[in-house]
């Protein structure tokens, strides 16, 4: 079971547009997040296990439709993914296409006292196929990133465990992918600065109690 709170938006983002790196589609998409994936996994962050997506029309737009493809028994790697993605397309649609792929699964965090936990969706990674260029972006959801947990409450330890483990998995993919990452929008929960989350305003040395809206 869990013990850290999840935050229904995320607190920080990090967004690549990808047009010198790859063509768009789904299959570069799909490697993409392959090659992606194995920069997050080398860093204990994403283990990935399963690829879900929503599908649309042109002239229609979304179908309502949402896919998801475990990974169990296989790998993101597989030549053959992209064929299982489309044989997933909705029989009444023929002509669906593959909207922003997301890479979910498990990752690694280390608490107060340096053990390693397991967490679902530590770390996401989305990939877009989108005609119009290739694209990826990274998100948190968890407080253990920043300078405050959720209640505002420091918690440094947690923090010098798990941030720097972040920013240099930030790090290697700007390098993999040959451009910097973008921050991307601010939510409730927090913002991107540089590679690591924006300190929040601080008031008698604690942040702001963000458990309202968990």
């Amino acid at each position: 079971m869990s013990i850290l709170m999840r935050a229904p938006e995320e607190c920080a983002s990090w967004a690549w547009e990808l047009d010198e790196f790859a063509s768009p589609g789904l299959e570069s998409a799909l490697t993409t997040a392959a090659r992606m994936s194995a920069v997050l996994r080398e860093h204990g962050l994403l283990e990935p296990g399963s690829l879900e997506w929503d599908w649309f029309a042109s002239g229609v737009g979304g179908l309502g439709v949402h896919t998801r493809l475990s990974l169990a028994g296989k790998s993101i790697y597989d030549a053959d993914l992209a064929q299982r993605v489309l044989q997933c397309r909705p029989a009444g649609f023929p002509d669906a296409e593959v909207s922003d792929i997301l890479v979910s699964g498990s990752g690694t965090w280390l608490d107060a006292d340096g053990k390693h936990r397991r967490e679902s969706r530590l770390v996401e990674l989305t990939v877009s196929p989108d005609p119009i260029g290739l694209s990826a972006e990274v998100a948190v959801f968890h407080d253990i990133w920043g300078e405050f947990d959720f209640r505002g409450q420091p918690h440094p330890d947690v923090k010098k465990r798990n941030a720097p483990r972040l920013a240099a998995s930030l790090q290697a993919l700007d390098s993999l992918l040959g451009v910097a990452a973008e921050p991307g929008e601010p939510t409730y929960f927090g913002r991107a600065e540089g590679y690591g989350i924006q300190v929040p305003d601080v008031l008698d040395g604690r942040g702001p109690d963000l458990t309202d809206l968990l």
